[in-house]
């Protein structure tokens, strides 16, 4: 398998799709775009952090880290997508949340019964509530989104570095005791992907995938 040349591949398309997204919101800070560009941009962006999680799984294959003695967690650093703190791109994905009961609390109606008997008894029935329909030129803050832009770049364009990053993250899950999980990757489909592939990062999110997998299997064989 020649992996420097399927990374290459793969590195660029994802570059090119980054730069069409950071394109589409604009140099915004702390400014707002409309809904339907917000939804379009996560559209692409959620699979396109899953695909660059992966290609920085197959870059860190062979990979060993020394570990420094613990220190503290330097001041300023933060995961993209939470506000304050410099921009760093999280190396593992999101666990899906399997025992998470949603609780409603039951609706109290009102035990008042009328009686058609006067006049005077519409006036006290509940009247219908008009909701407002959504407006199609609604926007939304785009602080989060540029971060997390801003994130995805930095790490496309220093992959060598996240993957010393993600080889230094594995060496420490190794000396915990029992930690939550070691592997990258979560197991079933990527964040983010669909059942039916249409667009360009539809296929390159399985294509980065299932390269990942094989780099995790001949990271432990």
């Amino acid at each position: 398998m020649d992996w420097k040349r399927a990374i290459e591949i793969n590195q660029t398309a994802l570059t090119r799709i980054v730069a069409g997204l950071i394109a589409m919101v604009g140099i915004v800070s702390g400014g707002r775009i409309p809904k339907p560009l917000y939804r379009a941009v996560l559209r692409v962006l959620h699979p396109a952090e899953a695909a660059v999680r992966r290609l920085i799984v197959i870059a860190a294959r062979g990979l060993k880290a020394d570990l420094s003695p613990p220190r503290p967690m330097p001041k300023g650093l933060a995961i993209a997508g939470k506000a304050g703190g410099r921009i760093s791109f999280q190396l593992f994905d999101s666990r899906k949340q399997f025992n998470r009961i949603r609780r409603t609390a039951p609706r109290v109606e009102p035990r008042i019964h009328f009686f058609d008997v006067s006049p005077l008894v519409p006036l006290f029935q509940p009247r219908p509530v008009e909701t407002p329909a959504p407006k199609s030129d609604d926007t939304v803050d785009a602080q989060r989104l540029s971060r997390r832009l801003a994130a995805i770049k930095m790490a496309l364009e220093t992959l060598p570095r996240q993957a010393k990053r993600l080889a230094r993250w594995k060496a420490r899950r190794a000396t915990m005791a029992s930690p939550k999980f070691t592997s990258p990757l979560r197991p079933g489909p990527p964040p983010g992907n669909r059942k039916m592939a249409r667009e360009e990062i539809d296929f390159i999110l399985r294509e980065c995938h299932a390269l990942a997998w094989d780099a995790l299997k001949e990271d432990t064989s």
